[in-house]
C-alpha cells in the first residue's frame, strides 16, 4: 500500500508541473514566432476583413487600407502572387509592389494573411487570366476554358503578414 501511495503522490507532482502556466512573454514569443513578415514590416493593427473591403469597393474603384482574411493558394511557380477568399466566397488576386518581394510557393492553404496596400477594380484580360491559371498548376483544359475578360478584386500589396 505504500508503494502505491508513493508512487500516486509521484505521478501528481509530475502532472502538476506539466500543467503549470506559461509566462506571459513566453506565449507572446510563440505567437510571434509563427507569424512570418514578407515586403515591408507590417503589423495587424487597424486590419479591415474582406467584407469590409467588398463593401468599401462597391462605391470606389481604389482603397489603401489593410485587409485580414484567408489565403486559398499562391503562384506555384515563384509565389508572385497569392488568392485571398473573400466573404461571398470570390477570390482577390493579390500582387506584390513593384515584383519586389514573395510569399511561399505551397502551403498557405487556409492560413490566415494581413496584406496592406492598394485595392482596385481591374478588368483583366484574357491572357493575363490564362497566365495565372498556368502559375496554378491548372490542366490544360481549364485554361482553354478561358475565353473572357473579367471584372475582378485586386490588390497590391506592399506587405504582407502570414499567420502560420
Amino acid at each position: 500500500m505504500n508503494k502505491i501511495m508513493t508512487l500516486l503522490a509521484t505521478a501528481a507532482v509530475v502532472l502538476a508541473c506539466n500543467t503549470a502556466s506559461v509566462p506571459a512573454n513566453a506565449q507572446d514569443k510563440t505567437a510571434q514566432a509563427n507569424v512570418k513578415t514578407y515586403g515591408e514590416a507590417i503589423s495587424a493593427d487597424g486590419a479591415i476583413s474582406t467584407a469590409e473591403l467588398a463593401k468599401v469597393m462597391s462605391e470606389k474603384t481604389e482603397y489603401t487600407t489593410k485587409v485580414e482574411g484567408e489565403v486559398i493558394t499562391s503562384c506555384a511557380v515563384k509565389g508572385c502572387w497569392m488568392d485571398m477568399k473573400m466573404a461571398d466566397g470570390s477570390t482577390m488576386k493579390v500582387r506584390f509592389k513593384d515584383y519586389g518581394f514573395f510569399v511561399p510557393k505551397t502551403g498557405l492553404e487556409g492560413k490566415r494573411a494581413v496584406i496592406q496596400g492598394t485595392a482596385t477594380r481591374e478588368v483583366v484580360d484574357v491572357a493575363t487570366l490564362k497566365h495565372y491559371a498556368e502559375d496554378a498548376g491548372k490542366s490544360k483544359e481549364e485554361i482553354a476554358k478561358i475565353t473572357e475578360p473579367q471584372n475582378k478584386l485586386m490588390f497590391l500589396a506592399d506587405g504582407v503578414l502570414i499567420t502560420f
